[in-house]
């Protein structure tokens, strides 16, 4: 019996058998590069990328704008709360978080998760005072937390962090500012940012920062690039500075802040 051209190929294989193998397969064997590779924190995609590191990357750019700058005698940080209802108390949103004496952090992305960081940054402090009765120096520190927020990439069963940091400090070594990263890299600025508007802010510090700010030049260019990147006047019950010099770290309570802020230029001007 000769088969009809209905039910058979020109290579002689029922078609409806390359169907249920496509099925099988997934469909269209043309897949979208990097489909698939974004299931797992341990496979790279054939581009070498490891998308959940990227997705990470994506919370922390969603998140409000934060800043730090070095000035003479210290870091000053910087950061906008994100305040959707008149009916939510600032204070209560945490943005800023003492580690040390000596140490400070801000951050972007997912509050929750750098809780996680800051408390394991906060171990990491005091078992260095325990064992050799000194203060940690500030770049151990910013490696021991980066090499725990490394090891979230590189084990099944587990997520990066969704959060970014920003790491001032003052020890023997200097005045120090550390940005990190959810893979577990970091870098040293003199000015940086996280969040949402850091390119922005990134470009007006390159702009306007300078050595041996004061620390009142430093709080106004920080709540200067703030605004600039919100193109908006700043909410004064949204805006939160930390100070780390070698007397320690210290917060500005409201009445300081909004004098700092009484000091910038309307943007609508």
């Amino acid at each position: 019996m000769i088969p009809s051209p209905e039910k058979e190929g020109s290579n002689g294989v029922d078609p409806r058998f390359n169907r249920r193998r496509l099925s099988r397969l997934g469909g269209n064997s043309m897949q979208p590069s990097g489909r698939g590779y974004d299931h797992g924190i341990t496979t790279f995609s054939p581009d070498g990328r490891l998308f959940q590191v990227e997705y990470a990357r994506e919370s922390v750019k969603r998140g409000t704008t934060t800043a730090g700058l070095k000035f003479r005698d210290g870091v000053v940080l910087v950061c906008d709360k994100r305040i959707i209802s008149r009916l939510i108390i600032p204070e209560s949103i945490e943005k800023v978080f003492k580690v040390d004496e000596h140490v400070g952090v801000a951050t972007s992305g997912l509050v929750a998760d750098a809780r996680q960081l800051v408390g394991r940054a906060r171990v990491e402090a005091q078992i260095n005072r325990i064992t050799y009765a000194a203060s940690i120096p500030v770049d151990v520190l910013v490696k021991k937390i980066c090499d725990f927020k490394q090891s979230f990439t590189q084990y099944g069963g587990s997520r990066p962090f969704g959060t970014a940091l920003l790491l001032g400090g003052v020890d023997a070594e200097g005045i120090h500012l550390y940005e990190t990263d959810p893979s577990g890299a970091y870098q040293s600025y003199h000015a940086g940012a996280i969040g949402s508007g850091r390119n922005t802010v990134i470009e007006f510090f390159e702009q306007k920062w300078k050595e041996d700010l004061t620390l009142n030049a430093a709080m106004k260019l920080g709540l200067e690039a703030l605004q600039h990147a919100n193109d908006s006047n700043l909410n004064r019950e949204a805006v939160e500075v930390a100070t780390i010099t070698a007397e320690g770290y210290s917060v500005l309570d409201r009445a300081a802040v909004n004098k700092q802020i009484d000091r910038l230029k309307p943007i609508d001007e």
